[in-house]
């Protein structure tokens, strides 16, 4: 792969940005990268957990090729520019596999940096469509993901929807980032075709405090329930705000709201809250042993821990079987046959998505979430 000259990147916000352990000429260089500062920390957390069990269980057992894994870390703060920097930064440090990122608008632009510089990439977040599909476009196989994709999830949703709000108000709200207007606009064109229309349409601004000005509209509509495309932060102030304002409308949404974070943020609002997601991992009999160990150190391994994990375990094992580190060859190898890993069993299509993708309702009460029974 032809290597293409970094731009410099001030000291100062790679020191912000990036954690990177010294490197070892017996080692491998990997790493994932995500948010780990920021409101979206809890998903960066999550990230860096999955990442660093699967490490030292790789490296417990031989390693890759014979040599031990070294694990870096980036902080993006889900910003694209700073992905960018993250990306190149990586690259300065010889890392040759990257499990990141987290907000579909910095593993896109990030994914340029990894194509260039023959870095293999899997996300186990970044659920935008476009990732994969413009990287084929362009003729690219070395971009992947462990996770499902918003289309997949979005028909999953908007049909949902359409059948159990028959006849309901419904709105639907994004807060214009790649992955919350993606979501929303996948899911509003499922539902739509379905047969149900939103009386109202509406956006946010990530990171506001005060969504009165938006309960008034979605009282005047007399919505009965609530679609959002967005982050878990901005969603539990939506909610909060709204039951403090007298509507009860039900707020859906997305995978982001995948986190105990949302619940202690909503408080008793949260009660009813439904979002979408995989079917949880933490109840698979391949996930078991590892799940006890993490609880066993206090973590509890929600959200995107296990396919972090997943991610860095199964490009170790297209790397073993490819007998090489070389993108293009653990690209193809990882496209050659299923593979066993701690969330199930992943294939991966030509464009580097999963195969199969099953996505269902959770619901959070008492400050927690589970699967929500389906009738």
């Amino acid at each position: 792969m032809r290597k293409y000259a970094l731009p410099l990147i001030a000291a100062a916000a790679l020191a912000a940005s990036i954690s990177v352990p010294a490197a070892h000429a017996d080692s491998l260089n990997v790493a994932t990268a995500g948010p780990m500062t920021g409101e979206y920390a809890a998903f960066g957390e999550q990230m860096k957990r999955g990442a660093e069990k699967a490490v030292a269980d790789i490296n417990a057992h031989g390693g890759v090729l014979g040599k031990s894994l070294s694990l870096s870390v980036g902080d993006d703060a889900c910003d694209p520019k700073q992905a960018v920097a993250v990306a190149n930064d990586f690259v300065s440090k010889g890392i040759i596999f990257v499990a990141g990122h987290f907000c579909s608008g910095s593993s896109i632009p990030a994914s340029s940096v990894y194509h260039d510089q023959g870095i293999l990439q899997i996300t186990p977040a970044s659920t935008n469509p476009k990732l994969t599909d413009d990287a084929a476009t362009k003729g690219w196989d070395t971009v992947f993901r462990t996770c499902g994709r918003d289309d997949q999830q979005g028909t999953f949703a908007g049909g949902w929807l359409a059948d159990h709000f028959k006849g309901k108000n419904i709105a639907v709200i994004d807060d214009k980032s790649t992955y919350g207007k993606g979501l929303a606009d996948l899911t509003r064109a499922a539902m739509n075709k379905a047969g149900l229309k939103e009386v109202l349409d509406d956006e946010i601004t990530a990171g506001e405090k005060d969504y009165s000005a938006l309960v008034s509209k979605l009282k005047a509509a007399n919505v009965d329930a609530i679609y959002f495309g967005g982050y878990h932060p901005e969603a539990a102030l939506i909610v909060k705000q709204s039951r403090e304002q007298g509507l009860n409308a039900q707020l859906l949404s997305g995978d982001s709201l995948n986190t105990q974070e949302f619940a202690t943020l909503a408080g008793p609002a949260s009660d009813g809250v439904m979002f979408t997601n995989a079917a949880e991992a933490r109840n698979l009999p391949s996930a078991a042993a590892v799940v006890a160990e993490f609880r066993k150190d206090g973590f509890e391994p929600e959200g995107y821990t296990l396919s972090t994990y997943a991610a860095m375990q199964v490009w170790a094992m297209a790397a073993a079987k490819a007998g090489s580190t070389d993108s293009e060859k653990v690209a193809a190898a990882l496209r050659s046959q299923p593979w066993d890993t701690i969330i199930g069993k992943l294939s991966f299509d030509p464009k580097g998505d999963l195969t199969s993708s099953t996505y269902v309702w959770y619901v959070f009460k008492g400050g927690n979430y589970a699967e929500a029974p389906m009738n």
